[in-house]
């Protein structure tokens, strides 16, 4: 019955000028927004077609390749390294990545019960789920939940950032 009912026709996609999975007519990616912060590349032009190839993602200009070749060569994890080039557009040097994660430190608590009354009590199988539902609770405890300036959404980043290794 489901199949039945919900079937739409493909000529309505055109019609109402709907795309599909992200795609125009030609089969480019829609562009949802202007940023330097990532690239995915799927795609390469080769004899002027457009040809799927290995998908590279890049952070900032940084390949994560490199990067995580990088981190395994050192024996670092590389997470804060990471969160400081996405947040700051740089990779931070030894003294930029130790003030960082000491400020992340601080920021490393729950509210109280927070574990016990979101987390545990109602838990889900599905960890993105729970994940969600935690991120939208801990905004009922920010007293500047509303406040979108740089310093303060800032201040949220790496809050969120501290907190979710957890």
């Amino acid at each position: 019955i489901c199949r039945e009912n919900n079937h739409i026709d493909i000529d309505l996609y055109e019609k109402y000028g709907v795309k599909r999975g992200l795609r125009d007519k030609n089969g480019e990616g829609v562009l949802a927004g202007l940023t330097n912060i990532s690239l995915i590349k799927s795609q390469e032009i080769i004899d002027g077609k457009r040809v799927p190839c290995e998908g590279r993602l890049l952070y900032r200009g940084y390949d994560i390749i490199d990067l995580v070749r990088g981190f395994e060569h050192s024996s670092r994890f590389g997470f804060e390294e990471i969160a400081y080039l996405l947040l700051f557009g740089n990779l931070p040097d030894k003294e930029q990545l130790k003030e960082f994660k000491g400020k992340l430190a601080m920021m490393r608590t729950l509210p109280t019960n927070f574990t016990r009354d979101v987390i545990m009590k109602a838990s889900s199988k599905d960890i993105m789920s729970s994940l969600t539902k935690s991120v939208l609770t801990l905004a009922s405890y920010d007293k500047q939940a509303s406040d979108l300036s740089i310093p303060n959404v800032l201040r949220q980043c790496m809050m969120l950032i501290s907190v979710f290794p957890m």
